[in-house]
């Protein structure tokens, strides 16, 4: 009790000091209604000019938001309350605001979008999709304009140069998966003026918990070069196609599962698959070969593995939906945390292509991984971050331990009086269905609006179909027909009005209520079946009981949802057994899904984790390659560098031709080999009578003098023309190897796991031999640049003389004389 009430007594200290300072700025309130539209406009100046002299951020805070505040009356005619004030502190010190649906966040952030943007860095505000960040951008746009700052969008269809002035403005609006591809790609380039970016200064992200919890687990990946694998996966999926499924046994005294028969299993709780010991001895009939562990047949279980998850783990319009890609048959991924389309985005390791296999379409070429981050990494790039989301503190500590982020519940500006209701719990879903539909045609006679919240896709069709049966009008909200989302969302809070929609549901937009509908008794909505993140619920619920509003929320839940399958436990069907086809309302069942939801959270909090774990390891070496890229192309000439390289790769030379001789510690002749393997000139090889007698320190500076005397002398009479080149080769050289790493990190990371019957941890033993292949790699950078280099053959044309020239234009003039002319005539006529 003492734990909770100091966790209480915390958040109330938060809570007081954030409307002690919001007080500071409604005082103001009244001097800037005092101001011209001119004069509040030049405070943008006059803040500006007070950073320049070393004023703080933080001492302007009140009269900067006090100036924002103002400007959003006199432009959109909306005046910030206290609490939207405070949210705006909270963001401003880096934390995460969480306010409820309906209580304006979009306007919250003007504040403190408007503070920080004056610092000139750029402030970049992040949504979950395009059309939010064209709709932010226009409407609270006008405010900053207003203001006499500038606003840009930055969309996925932009050329470089128009990325570049949306990024150069005060205020960029953009959705997080473009920001990411845009800072690796401004990684790749080969000159200064093709970034786009210019910093990552400040982020405000929308919808937080959706960016950098859900889409968290999805590394962003640029891909390239063509692998041809499309007939391996047929194979792989004709096959898997046909095995026996599975059947289990469950243990009376533990209650767990175990197979009896079938050629594959399947971990409900991980979503894992393999072959059972049948099943090998299936494969190995199948593809006719002995051993299918053999190391020869890595690529093969790889493929199999793949085709067993396509079509026994994803499930489609579930996870991804068939549809249109480029013209073609293709598959689309679903968002299972909005059930959104996400055209352009593909499963990585080769799962996409095998799912393109089972359903029969065009399978794509396979790439390889060119540039790749975590988008926990990536936001931890920026020097400040802060968010803003109607559900985060479920996962507080995530935040805090992944991005040093707090959650801050921002009080509601009038009081919730939306009655969420318990759960209906029944043992079958065709029960839940019913009794659903049941409810909802109660409701639409009543003429009470209805949202009904779906998990995937296949759901919202079904519980369509069931109320076309009885004559119901209604909405459907998918991932099919996700473009009419803004005009179904603007209506759904009409009398008589009934909404399928997936976990989309309008998120950054409100339902209103129509006067006719509060008096109904607000908006009605009803889950279909929990969520695995118990955030998910909370914002369907908050659909409903905006601002005030009357409404109400319950769920339909079954045993045979998803959820309670993998975590729900036999317990709860030995309850149904003895119930029947009867609805219950229990304790037991309510606890029951309480902590299956917990333990799915656990678990992908548990795999987020181990993402980042892992990524730590490449973005440490992400971060020393990109520095070392963006030092040589920020360079006017690296000449010097190339010195620097031409040292290294000696070193290396003189180690693998070390002795343990300390007379003579260098074999002398294997090093001359070597230093003319590297692309010394024969006239300009190291003899070895001129190494003899010398120590290592003499030999080292007389090789290096030797190897750049004659490398100046080779592009002495171009040296200033040949910078550009030099700079260009130890690019390339970078960019080649550095995908390559990634490639082989990748493949790493893919079989490090089998370490652990080793008895060995697997992360360290990632991060040890992880730690080997990019030495390895840094020293095959430097030798590739030094051969490169050192093989270059400077050659000048002579200047043409003057009878080489007449001969020249004699030849010109009687090829010319030969070529067939047309007449004027029949250029008439073809014309």
């Amino acid at each position: 009790m003492g734990l909770i009430k100091n966790v209480f007594s915390e958040e109330q200290r938060e809570i007081s000091a954030l409307e002690k300072e919001a007080k500071k700025v409604l005082k103001l309130e009244p001097q800037m209604e005092e101001l011209t539209d001119e004069e509040l406009r030049n405070k943008t100046d006059e803040y500006r000019e007070r950073i320049k002299n070393g004023e703080s951020l933080d001492s302007l805070l009140p009269e900067a938001f006090a100036t924002a505040r103002e400007a959003a009356y006199r432009v959109i005619h909306e005046k910030p309350f206290k609490v939207q004030v405070m949210g705006a502190i909270a963001m401003h010190r880096g934390d995460i605001a969480e306010m409820k649906t309906g209580e304006g966040k979009t306007l919250t952030a003007t504040m403190c979008v408007y503070l920080n943007a004056l610092a000139g860095q750029g402030v970049h505000v992040i949504t979950v999709n395009e059309y939010l960040a064209g709709r932010d951008a226009a409407w609270m746009g006008e405010i900053y304009r207003f203001l006499g700052m500038s606003v840009g969008v930055n969309k996925r269809e932009l050329s470089p140069r128009q990325k570049r002035d949306a990024y150069a403005c005060d205020i960029t609006y953009t959705t997080n998966s473009e920001l990411g591809f845009d800072y690796l790609r401004d990684n790749m380039v080969t000159r200064v003026e093709d970034r786009v970016m210019r910093g990552l200064h400040m982020a405000i992200v929308d919808e937080v918990d959706s960016i950098l919890i859900d889409e968290s687990r999805t590394p962003l990946i640029i891909s390239g070069g063509k692998k041809n694998t499309a007939n391996l996966y047929i194979q792989a999926d004709n096959f898997v196609k046909t095995l026996e499924a599975p059947e289990y046994e469950t243990d009376s005294f533990t209650h767990e599962k175990h197979l009896i028969s079938g050629d594959y299993d399947i971990d409900e709780k991980t979503r894992q698959i393999m072959l059972s010991e049948e099943g090998v001895r299936k494969a190995e009939a199948y593809f006719k070969i002995d051993n299918l562990y053999d190391v020869d047949h890595t690529q093969l279980v790889h493929h199999i593995n793949q085709a067993l998850r396509a079509n026994y783990i994803m499930t489609n319009e579930v996870e991804y939906v068939v549809g249109d890609v480029d013209g073609r048959p293709g598959i689309i991924i679903v968002d299972q945390f909005t059930g959104r389309l996400m055209p352009g985005r593909a499963y990585s390791d080769g799962l996409h292509q095998a799912i393109e296999a089972k359903e029969g379409v065009e399978i794509r070429e396979e790439t390889s991984t060119l540039a790749t981050i975590t988008y926990q990494n990536f936001f931890r790039l920026y020097e400040k971050l802060a968010g803003m989301t109607g559900t985060a503190k479920t996962e507080e500590e995530e935040f805090l331990n992944t991005y040093n982020m707090k959650v801050i519940c921002i009080p509601t500006n009038k009081p919730v009086i939306r009655k969420d209701l318990p759960d209906e719990v029944y043992g079958y879903k065709k029960d839940k269905y019913a009794a659903l539909v049941r409810e909802i045609k109660r409701l639409y006679e009543k003429g009470q609006p209805v949202l009904v919240g779906t998990i995937a896709v296949e759901t919202s069709e079904l519980l369509s179909n069931m109320l076309k049966k009885e004559g119901i009008p209604h909405n459907l909200l998918n991932a099919k027909n996700h473009a009419k989302e803004a005009e179904i969302v603007a209506t759904a809070g009409r009398p008589k009005m009934v909404t399928i929609a997936t976990n989309m549901a309008g998120r950054g937009t409100d339902i209103k209520l129509t006067k006719e509908s509060r008096s109904l008794g607000g908006l009605a909505v009803l889950g279909s079946e929990r969520h695995e993140a118990r955030r998910i619920d909370n914002q369907l619920r908050g659909r409903s009981g905006r601002q005030g509003d009357p409404g109400f929320s319950r769920f339909y839940v079954s045993l045979e949802d998803d959820l309670m399958v993998r975590f729900g436990g036999d317990k709860l069907k030995k309850l149904f057994e003895k119930v029947g086809d009867e609805k219950i309302e229990s304790k037991t069942v309510t606890r029951s899904i309480a902590m299956a939801q917990k333990r799915v959270e656990g678990y992908n909090y548990d795999m987020r984790k181990q993402l980042l774990d892992y990524d730590d390891v490449l973005r440490r070496q992400r971060e020393i390659i990109y520095a070392q890229r963006n030092k040589i192309l920020e360079s006017k000439e690296i000449h010097e560098t190339v010195h620097d390289i031409f040292d290294q790769t000696l070193n290396q030379t003189l180690e693998a031709n070390a002795t343990d001789n300390k007379k003579a510690p260098i074999d002398i002749t294997g090093l001359c080999k070597s230093l003319e393997m590297m692309g010394m000139q024969e006239e300009k090889a190291i003899h070895p009578s001129e190494l003899e007698g010398k120590s290592y320190d003499e030999i080292h500076d007389f090789c290096l003098d030797h190897m750049w005397n004659g490398y100046e002398e080779e592009i002495k009479l171009v040296k200033e023309q040949f910078y550009p080149f030099e700079k260009t080769v130890v690019l390339r050289n970078i960019d080649r190897n550095w995908v390559q790493h990634i490639d082989m990190m990748d493949k790493l990371r893919g079989s490090i796991y089998l370490r652990s019957y080793a008895q060995n941890n697997p992360l360290q033993q990632y991060v040890e031999e992880g730690f080997d292949m990019f030495d390895q790699m840094n020293k095959r950078i430097v030798r590739e640049i030094t051969f490169f280099l050192l093989k270059v053959r400077i050659r000048q044309e002579e200047p043409e003389s003057a009878s080489d020239e007449a001969k020249r234009r004699a030849a010109k003039k009687a090829a010319d004389h030969r070529k067939p002319k047309r007449s004027a005539k029949k250029k008439k006529k073809k014309r």
